[in-house]
């Protein structure tokens, strides 16, 4: 069984943890820029290694014996909403609720219910703590925002572990690690309580130590599992260090759990978004949406959600409603970007939309990526020198993000600096590369003109996924390439006479042309090529090519000028620019 206590999650002895914290504890609070909200409890703590004696000291609220005072308090330490509950049946059908500590123990559950389990609470009574009572001053200092010490010898489990709900919202470092011993001393004294590992995780989490956080919220989660708060905490823990399969199945048994829950069923559909599952996800927040229809968050996430699945024309209906409530949201704009630009192909709206996004948010990673890409593929040469400028700024940071590199790759593809973009795959590390990064690959290998590693990239990408016609054309391009013609030639065959038409039925029309073995029959599958898509640019440049070797300037400036107002940029392109500039000026 894995042991309790400090060593479970630091590998320090309790000991040891008392010599090496307590005087950080101690110093902290006078190097802080402000002043700590805690308010200390007299008399002065002892020293850390002197040992606490749960006996010695009386708990203000513990009863001396059992009974249904000891039955009630150990369902208050338990902290989870159905013993809490019954706390407060309890304290009714037995006739407290007048008395000192029906008062103060129905105060406490309310507490703890009210901060910790908004959704369970239902109709509560009201507060009514007596006012001399030690449990009413950690409530009053609470409900301030106020961090209330515990004496060092307490042996009171609650005493060490209410202060902490003055800290749920907490983020500087030095006020957190003043709770932690207090934490230990109430883990020690009831080791069987999801509160005390809960509390000890947002700690540990909001100082950094995000691995021994996990445990703590795994542990609590373990002793209890209705102790959502700490099963929602662990979920985006895991979440957030990419085990999203695991976060979503916590999520999932949760709901089933807690049907109910509103903040759980929140945390499900977030988890389903950053998973990019989109239909559930779509399913999850119109759930919630109709539970309140104008939650902000939903709607934008209702939208981006829409648009993923193509769903332009009905995203629309939540961006407007968003845009009544903050139509600065860089979201927002971004989200309005890609429904002009994928949806209605409205390039002058989209860059408005995404400069302003930009300007909102100039630090937000997905959407100057997703500017410079947009910019880079404008046929305006200014266009695409600010698309490079927001690329080149995104490439200084010193660890690039995966996406950006991906782009980098893509430009210099663009520009045929082949060199180039190999230096930008080489900084893809290997187990992270998608199947657009094995495209590129492919592109930049053969590119330089290395066609065996260009089918191993190529190959690779077909097996990852047979389904993939980027993928297939690549592998049958390659195997033109490296002389595996018969191969090729059955791939294109089965896919022509599978295909009714259209741009892809195109595609492999070039790509047929490249097999055959004289001119004519190579121009009767480009003219194919061409009469399914029209804009197909591999076949203008080698129909461009064929006349342009025939000497025949009239046809070969036809189809050059075709793939120049497709693809001005394509240095294949510009070379013949000046040769032709005459009869392409006429």
């Amino acid at each position: 069984m894995k042991p309790f206590g400090l060593r479970a999650y630091t590998g320090i002895a309790p000991a040891l943890f008392w010599l090496v914290l307590l005087p950080v504890v101690l110093i902290l609070p006078s190097c802080a820029g402000t002043t700590p909200r805690v308010a200390p409890i007299t008399p002065q703590q002892p020293a850390p290694s002197q040992p606490v004696n749960p006996a010695s000291s009386q708990a203000p609220g513990r009863p001396s014996s059992g009974g249904v005072s000891g039955e009630i308090r150990s369902l208050v330490e338990q902290g989870t909403p159905s013993p809490l509950l019954r706390v407060l049946d309890l304290i009714l059908a037995r006739g407290l609720e007048s008395s000192d500590f029906g008062r103060v123990m129905t105060a406490v559950t309310v507490t703890l219910l009210q901060n910790l389990y908004p959704e369970s609470q239902g109709r509560l009574p009201p507060a009514d703590p007596p006012p001399s009572h030690g449990y009413t001053r950690i409530l009053r200092d609470v409900g301030r925002g106020v961090y209330t010490l515990p004496p060092v010898n307490s042996a009171d489990y609650l005493e060490c572990i209410l202060p902490f709900l003055a800290l749920l919202e907490e983020t500087r470092e030095e006020i957190l690690l003043r709770s932690a011993p207090a934490l230990w001393r109430g883990r020690q004294l009831n080791p069987g309580s999801p509160l005390a590992p809960y509390f000890l995780g947002i700690v540990l989490e909001r100082t950094g130590s995000r691995a021994a956080a996990e445990e703590e919220y795994t542990l609590a989660s373990i002793l209890s599992p209705d102790c959502y708060p700490a099963i929602l905490a662990l979920a985006r823990l895991k979440r957030e260090s990419g085990k999203t399969q695991e976060a979503l199945n916590l999520l999932s048994d949760l709901a089933v759990r807690n049907a109910d829950n509103l903040t759980i069923k929140r945390a499900l559909a977030l988890a389903y978004y950053e998973a990019r599952d989109w239909p559930r996800a779509e399913s999850a927040i119109t759930e919630l949406l109709q539970q309140n229809s104008r939650d902000g968050e939903f709607i934008l996430l209702r939208a981006h959600v829409m648009i993923e699945q193509g769903q332009f024309l009905q995203a629309q209906a939540p961006l407007d409603l968003y845009a009544t409530i903050d139509s600065n949201n860089p979201l927002y704009l971004y989200l309005r970007a890609r429904v002009m630009v994928e949806g209605y192909r409205n390039r002058d709206q989209a860059l408005g939309y995404l400069r302003a996004a930009l300007r909102v948010s100039p630090d937000n990673e997905e959407i100057a990526v997703y500017t410079a890409r947009f910019l880079i593929g404008s046929s305006l040469i200014e266009e695409q020198l600010e698309g490079r400028r927001i690329l080149r700024n995104l490439l200084n940071k010193e660890n690039p993000a995966l996406s950006v590199l991906g782009l980098a790759v893509e430009d210099a593809i663009r520009r045929e600096a082949w060199r180039e973009a190999q230096t930008y795959l080489e900084r893809i590390p290997p187990e992270f590369r998608s199947t657009q990064d094995l495209l590129n690959a492919y592109r930049v290998e053969r590119g330089l003109g290395n066609n065996d590693a260009a089918l191993s990239y190529a190959r690779e990408l077909y097996r990852r996924d047979p389904g993939n016609e980027e993928g297939v054309m690549a592998y049958i391009s390659a195997l033109i390439d490296t002389g595996r013609h018969d191969e090729a030639g059955r791939m294109i065959e089965g896919r022509l006479a599978a295909l009714p038409g259209g741009s892809l039925k195109s595609r492999y029309y070039y790509q047929r042309s490249r097999l055959q073995n004289n001119e004519d029959a190579v121009m009767a599958d480009l003219r194919s090529s061409l009469f399914e898509d029209p804009r197909n640019l591999n076949a203008l440049i080698a129909m461009f090519e064929i006349y342009h070797r025939r000497r025949d300037e009239r046809r070969a400036v036809y189809y050059l000028k075709q793939a120049l107002a497709l693809s001005p940029e394509t240095p294949q392109l510009r070379r013949y620019t000046a040769e032709y500039r005459a009869l392409l000026n006429q």
